[in-house]
């Protein structure tokens, strides 16, 4: 059984900075969660809820959350519709593909005013008389159903006749109810066959197979088998890796065989380097929406090293740095990263020189005298040394 843990809604909110407080919109479908918990103590402020094609048995646990405006529970193992009275600003419920058969658990839904879109497509109360004429009578506050539009003229007659209507409906609940008892028992003994079945088979694999080749029925008892032997098959594959398939991991070298720090760059960010006199400057183009706990700075004297997601970008540098003078920040608006490598001996040739403005001369017909360079380079900034290995 998969649980709503703060770690898997944190996982989830990454475009919030991972900051469940004040989530608007939470996606949680394909988890294989079993029980709606804790999202209505967390997550007070959330206007999205989507819980599609998971394993969800009863909805609970929804009524502090006053904000929420699109609750899809569309995919699960729900068979009556309660406990979303709470749900004061409840603007549109999918139930699509449940097992909704206790067809009056829709008046439940009449104190949310604000409904206006509801969809029960897939469910077996769809297949009853006057399936559509009850739900319309029942909430007049819709405005559409299993997305089309309900005309005035159908609310009326419907809400005329809803009386009528309700009393074919409670019976055809009554007969689906006793038909699910019955399933309930025989999927039970089918399944307590397939058991004794696969116990007499000694190989894994033969027992899987049995499992998969055996007629099954549709229902929610099923379903929450197939996803546990889903699972259990993910788990199996991952701690049994095949060794003809898995590629072998590529080692990286961080430095050549000389000791020097190769250049590399494999989350592939755009980024901007400059060799000023005193310092050198290194701006990263990190992702904007990503948290700074995934990031990862290491500065040493001959280089860089930012670990972005576990992927490394490395910048070797000529001349020594001070890694505690060194300044790193990130903007809160681009989400950039900035870093002030202090160098150890300021380089003198790339210092900007600011010189006096020349004096006009007085004489017109003679030009002032060119003024002879000055000054040294060194040359070896420009030229490497021969026995310096190629980078990467």
């Amino acid at each position: 059984m998969v649980r709503i843990t703060e770690e898997l809604v944190r996982k989830k909110s990454e475009h919030n900075e991972r900051l469940i407080s004040t989530l608007e919109e939470l996606s949680l479908h394909q988890e294989d969660i079993e029980r709606i918990e804790n999202l209505q103590n967390w997550c007070r402020d959330l206007k999205i809820l989507l819980l599609q094609s998971n394993l969800v048995a009863r909805l609970e646990n929804l009524h502090k959350l006053k904000r929420l405006e699109y609750l899809n529970v569309a995919v699960n193992n729900i068979e009556r519709i309660e406990n979303l009275e709470g749900l004061e600003s409840l603007n549109k419920l999918d139930l699509t593909l449940n097992f909704v058969g206790e067809l009056t658990s829709v008046e439940s839904l009449k104190g949310n005013y604000n409904l206006r879109e509801l969809l029960l497509i897939g469910n077996p109360c769809v297949d009853y008389p006057h399936y559509r004429d009850f739900v319309v009578g029942t909430l007049p506050q819709l405005h559409s159903l299993d997305c089309k539009e309900i005309a005035p003229s159908e609310r009326l007659q419907a809400q005329r006749l809803l009386s009528k209507h309700r009393a074919v409906i409670v019976q055809c609940q009554a007969a689906q109810a006793i038909e699910r008892d019955e399933q309930r028992i025989r999927v039970a003994e089918q399944q307590a066959a397939l058991a004794e079945q696969c116990a007499g088979l000694e190989d894994e694999e033969e027992r899987t197979r049995a499992f998969w080749n055996a007629k099954s029925e549709h229902c929610p008892e099923i379903r929450t088998e197939i996803a546990r032997r889903h699972k259990l098959g993910r788990e199996k594959g991952e701690s049994k890796p095949n060794p003809l398939t898995q590629k072998p991991k590529r080692t990286t070298n961080l430095f050549a065989s000389c000791g020097r720090p190769y250049n590399l760059n494999q989350p592939k960010l755009p980024f901007n380097f400059q060799d000023e006199s005193d310092h050198y400057s290194l701006l990263l183009e990190v992702y904007k929406h990503l948290d700074t706990s995934l990031i990862n700075v290491d500065i040493q004297t001959s280089y860089v090293r930012v670990t972005v997601k576990g992927k490394i970008f490395q910048m070797a540098y000529n001349e020594e740095v001070k890694p505690d003078d060194s300044v790193v920040q990130r903007s809160q608006i681009t989400g950039h990263l900035q870093i002030i490598l202090k160098k150890v001996k300021p380089n003198e040739l790339l210092r900007v020189k600011s010189y006096a403005p020349a004096k006009r001369s007085t004489n017109p017909g003679k030009s002032a005298p060119e003024k002879e360079p000055q000054g040294v380079v060194d040359i070896s900034n420009i030229c490497t040394p021969p026995d310096l290995p190629d980078l990467i």
